[in-house]
């Protein structure tokens, strides 16, 4: 049986101290990928860009910052719980977001009921579907060096 939670939240997209606007951001949890997270940003005159990272990293990141590579999450008050600054980078490129702390809590809440955190791997076939997965992708590469040939 596959279950996911979904939710949208407003963020404000800061593109720099002086410019920022609201975009709506849809948030998105699947069993079948129980470790992740998928945050979907609707920016205006783009296609919509989907981004995933690991839900502890977003429950992390609202108390205090975390994340390396990629992805870094941090409350923009480490004093109180309000705003999150998350931000995203893919090579120089970066975006950065401002999202309220409440909304992600909510959804983050919604995730935990549905699988609470540290018993993802308790879900049926998480470790099967990843050993063929894993499979996959290793055989990607000799495919390609054979069709190569």
């Amino acid at each position: 049986m596959r279950e996911s939670v979904q939710a949208e939240v407003m963020m404000s997209f800061l593109v720099s101290e002086e410019l920022s606007f609201r975009i709506p951001v849809e948030l998105r949890y699947d069993t079948r990928d129980p470790y992740a997270v998928r945050l979907t940003f609707h920016l205006p005159g783009d296609a919509p860009v989907t981004w995933a990272f690991g839900r502890e990293l977003l429950l992390d990141g609202i108390n205090k910052p975390c994340g390396d590579g990629d992805v870094h999450i941090a409350p923009t008050d480490p004093e109180e719980l309000s705003d999150v600054h998350i931000r995203l980078q893919v090579g120089c490129d970066r975006a950065l977001f401002r999202a309220g702390a409440a909304p992600l809590v909510a959804f983050l809440d919604r995730t935990d009921r549905l699988v609470p955190l540290g018993q993802e791997r308790n879900l049926g076939n998480f470790e099967e579907d990843l050993d063929e997965a894993l499979d996959r992708i290793l055989a990607e590469p000799q495919q390609n060096e054979q069709n190569a040939g």
